[in-house]
């Protein structure tokens, strides 16, 4: 039997407030244990929540990145359940009136060897606030709890069940994690968990209509782990089916290091949470006006810059997808084309997609703390195009550029001093590369006048070799087509 996976993500998004959603505590990572807990956080008798208002400012501000709805009026509900890091016995947060309703987020993804787009549509995305953190390895025979994480302001959001394989559940996580960053309402650091995915996967039946039974997969917070838990979690289902079991709606978490998962607890619905609203809160109240003033402070969004540089750049789309995963990247590409002109945008967007992105990845640097700078990299690009140096030698002279760590933004004309690195562009010199090469290779030569093209490659490659890399290609590919054919 032919299976068809069924993802729906819930993403926990640490909002980039300085205090609580809720109290003046502050949300500062890695304080003392239990020093940032207010007796508002702790629902202590007399105290009463009052809302952030940079909060609400930032659920705004992504309900209108994503096209979503902003309700006029939300309403904020008890969700009672007990643990122990949750000191209130309840969470405040939103359940039939969210404050974003709606909206849509695209994303691109490799695809059978092809770079594929989806968009998938979000159900909603509300305001709750965070529980605290049981500490399970620092006490012996115990756990501890420490409640600086409780009301930490959250906006949770809830994607309809649209993604189909692991690949897309990630490509979704990263392009939300990136948006997020891009609009500056979540910092992102997966680690501190800013930012967490709880995956609801099921199987059924390829061309079944309706949905099997989910398990939701909780707190993720890597984009391996949720590729993995994916993969676990369809398996055990597939299996445990045509085994002649059934699935069972519950809670799991995965352990990555037995690559499993494991049950948490049955799942709860809506009605085991026994949601009410909560007395202490009013209606949150959004006028038009507001919702103005947080559009009128937005940056630029992914999409619109996307399409700014296929339109005025002539990038390729993919190019532009690429570019603007990140908003560091897009605006690293931005400062080198401005400094080197939309002529070598394609080549910038070449370089940046390629060499930039592979020495970022191998040596773990971020784009905005990449050591060859902006300015430093257009220059480069104009020492390409003007044929002061051709694209072997700027491939040495990038990595002595990062190597270098140098402000100056002269550097790349210094090195091609010092290192001897300008283009051999003087006929004389190319043409007695080009005889020795002529004379040394007899066998290349016979099969290029015999009629197999082909064999120019091996006689321009040994041209390059005695150049050192330094001969102009296209000048050097001219003469020794010359050469042979007289």
């Amino acid at each position: 039997m032919e299976w068809e996976v069924v993802i729906g993500i819930e993403n926990h998004v640490q909002l980039t407030t300085a205090s609580k959603i809720f109290s003046g505590s502050p949300t500062t990572f890695g304080a003392e244990a239990n020093t940032q807990a207010s007796p508002v956080d702790l629902a202590l008798p007399g105290v009463l929540p009052v809302m952030n208002k940079q909060a609400v400012d930032r659920a705004i501000r992504f309900g209108l990145a994503v096209g979503a709805k902003i309700a006029p009026a939300s309403i904020f509900a008890r969700k009672n359940y007990f643990y122990p890091d949750l000191p209130k016995g309840y969470q405040i947060s939103q359940f039939e009136d969210p404050v974003v309703v709606g909206g849509a987020v695209t994303f691109g993804y490799e695809k059978d060897g092809e770079f594929v787009t989806k968009t998938v549509n979000l159900t909603r995305a509300h305001l709750e606030e965070d529980a605290g953190k049981s500490l399970h390895e620092d006490y012996a025979g115990m756990s501890g709890i420490d409640l600086n994480r409780a009301g930490t302001p959250l906006l949770e959001i809830v994607s309809e069940p649209e993604l189909r394989s692991a690949a897309e559940a990630v490509a979704y996580c990263k392009a939300l994690h990136s948006l997020v960053m891009w609009l500056g309402v979540c910092d992102g650091n997966m680690q501190e968990g800013s930012f967490r995915c709880d995956i609801n996967v099921s199987v059924r039946p390829k061309g079944q209509k309706e949905f099997g039974t989910r398990c939701e997969i909780k707190n993720l917070n890597s984009f391996r782990f949720i590729e993995e838990a994916v993969h676990v979690e369809v398996r055990r289902q597939i299996e445990l089916i045509e085994d002649g079991g059934k699935v069972v709606q519950a809670t799991r978490l995965y352990d990555p290091d037995r690559k499993e998962t494991r049950e948490m607890r049955s799942k709860e619905d809506a009605q085991d949470y026994r949601y009410f609203p909560d007395p202490d809160l009013p209606p949150l109240v959004i006028s038009n006006a507001w919702i103005d003033t947080v559009k009128a402070a937005m940056p630029e969004l992914p999409a619109a810059m996307r399409a700014r540089f296929v339109s005025e750049y002539a990038l390729p789309e993919y190019d532009s997808l690429v570019l603007t995963a990140s908003k560091a990247m897009a605006n690293y590409f931005v400062a080198v084309v401005d400094a080197a002109g939309k002529e070598n945008a394609k080549a910038a967007a070449n370089w940046l997609m390629g060499d930039v992105s592979s020495t970022l990845n191998r040596e773990g640097v971020d784009i905005a703390d990449a050591p060859v700078k902006p300015a430093q990299l257009a220059l480069m690009l104009k020492r390409i195009a003007d044929s002061t140096i051709n694209n072997k030698t700027a491939k040495e002279l990038f990595s002595d550029m990062w190597a270098a760590k140098s402000e100056d933004d002269n550097l790349v004309d210094a090195l091609i001093e010092s290192k001897g690195l300008k283009q051999i562009s003087d006929t004389g010199a190319l043409e007695a590369i080009v005889n020795e090469v002529i004379a040394n290779n007899e066998k290349s030569v016979e099969q290029y006048r015999a009629g197999k093209e082909a064999a120019i490659n091996s006689l321009i490659g040994q041209a390059m070799k005695a150049s050192r890399g330094k001969a102009n290609p296209a000048q050097l590919t001219e003469l020794l087509k010359a050469k042979l054919a007289g």
